[in-house]
């Protein structure tokens, strides 16, 4: 990875572009850019930037650098309106990055094309002013080292606070990880050596458990079917990861039809892993077909039946629309937040496919969570039929906007399935490597790059 702070002067073409070493000076007005190249291939490369108002706050803003070479071209871009004329580059705000208060950053990215050699931009800009600042001041006390241990040992046990999801530090963290398919059909995914793979390789922090309750899943078979995600919660506890419980109400998308099946389900399951700190429970996966009143009622009988076996654990409640707080279905977020479940220590989830669901969506999201905790606990680098090609820049603008506004995910699916959406290549769930570049699809090479990286998580 090569990270670059623009440090560029008023009037001047270009002063310089330091790698990030030091403490440099703090300024008061201006703006800082920062421009990391995240990779690059024959030809072409990802980068993104970081752009921080220093001056007082814009209500609408543009950001403009200048390539250096004549043959370094944007091909597409994220976060932002880009356009591209000879060497300068634009990139406008978009809805739900429109604002930037003093101290305010918006992260950008783009994929870009390149010819001979490809050095970083210079005369970065906002609103026509030059970045000049930088945020960091030298008097500032040094930050706390990285912490060390799995995620559950740093984390311990999570609650809500205001609209994050925090550990036991009271401080706000976000989980990236891996949803597995239906464990009635891929079994065999979700063995000693996967879930090895996953933890200690992929460095995932949690396992969300996709139990079915149609489709060949829970009613078949309660008893099977809880002893199933009950080992999977033990499995992924021995690992350091959280496991994410997934009652995955599809179809019918009435959540109450499935409301007995729920209140036994999760009274089993919340009574005999009442003493973990790694459980998180989603309640309803993709309600649809259903008003958010109807979705609310479930939730407010389910939640209550957790409660009384396990008081301290988050409840993830789905949303109307496939969990996309109404927006598929012509509404927003304002439902819930006019009408929230009567419950604490809550989320609301929120489900997403990039090459589907992009910019209104986005939107959506960037407004909620300045009113409501969010958790996406299902999202997909393809169609919303869980097919197709991996659509890349939408899936990073996603990623880089759920890791702004620290919000945690586990990506559809750690299995080996016949789709776009799987992480691996099928057949794979038949051998024992889970992790090299062999067995991994597109969209799981993209998903275990971005898991892999260190958490950072806050312990102070």
């Amino acid at each position: 990875m090569k990270r670059i702070l623009a440090l560029l002067a008023t009037g001047a073409s270009v002063v310089g572009l330091t790698v990030l070493a030091g403490p440099p000076a703090q300024a008061t007005t201006g703006c800082t850019a920062e421009y990391t190249i995240t990779s690059q291939w024959a030809g072409g490369f990802q980068a993104g930037v970081k752009v921080t108002n220093l001056g007082d706050p814009v209500s609408d803003w543009t950001l403009g650098f200048t390539m250096p070479h004549a043959g370094q071209k944007v091909v597409q871009g994220w976060n932002a309106t880009w356009s591209q004329s000879g060497s300068a580059v634009t990139a406008a705000a978009v809805d739900w990055n429109r604002t930037l208060a003093t101290g305010a950053s918006a992260d950008l990215g783009f994929v870009g094309a390149f010819t001979g050699s490809n050095p970083a931009p210079t005369s970065f800009s906002l609103n026509g002013v030059a970045c000049t600042g930088s945020v960091t001041d030298p008097t500032d006390p040094p930050t706390d080292p990285p912490a060390t241990g799995t995620p559950t040992d740093v984390n311990g046990q999570l609650h809500v606070c205001g609209v994050h999801l925090c550990n036991q530090y009271d401080r706000p963290i976000q989980l990236r990880g891996m949803s597995t398919h239906g464990i009635q059909w891929f079994g065999p995914c979700y063995g000693d050596a996967s879930l090895d793979a996953l933890a200690d390789d992929w460095k995932s922090d949690l396992l969300r458990v996709a139990m079915y309750v149609q489709e060949d899943g829970y009613e078949t078979d309660p008893e099977g079917f809880t002893r199933q995600v009950n080992h999977l919660v033990d499995m992924a506890e021995a690992r350091g990861m959280y496991a994410l419980i997934d009652f995955h109400t599809l179809t019918p998308g009435d959540p109450n039809y499935n409301l007995d099946r729920a209140k036994t389900f999760f009274s089993s399951v919340a009574a005999r892993n009442a003493d973990k700190k790694n459980v998180i429970y989603e309640i309803a996966n993709e309600p649809n077909g259903v008003s958010w009143a109807a979705v609310k009622n479930y939730a407010e009988q389910v939640i209550p039946v957790i409660r009384a076996a396990d008081p301290d654990a988050v409840v993830i409640v789905g949303t109307r629309g496939w969990s996309s707080l109404g927006v598929s279905d012509g509404a927003n977020e304002s439902e819930v937040v006019n009408n929230p479940v009567n419950a604490t220590n809550i989320m609301y989830a929120f489900h997403f496919y990039a090459a589907s669901h992009k910019d209104n969506y986005r939107a959506t999201v960037s407004r909620a969570a300045s009113r409501l905790p969010l958790f996406v606990t299902e999202f997909g680098t393809v169609s919303a039929t869980g097919g197709g090609a991996v659509d890349r820049a939408s899936s990073i603008a996603w990623l880089d906007l759920l890791d702004q506004l620290k919000i945690s995910y586990a990506n559809w699916t750690f299995s080996d399935a016949d789709e776009g959406s799987a992480a691996f290549k099928p057949g794979t769930c038949n051998g024992s490597d889970f992790s090299s570049s062999a067995v991994l699809t597109e969209s799981g090479t993209l998903l275990k790059s971005r898991i892999s990286t260190a958490d950072n998580f806050p312990t102070s």
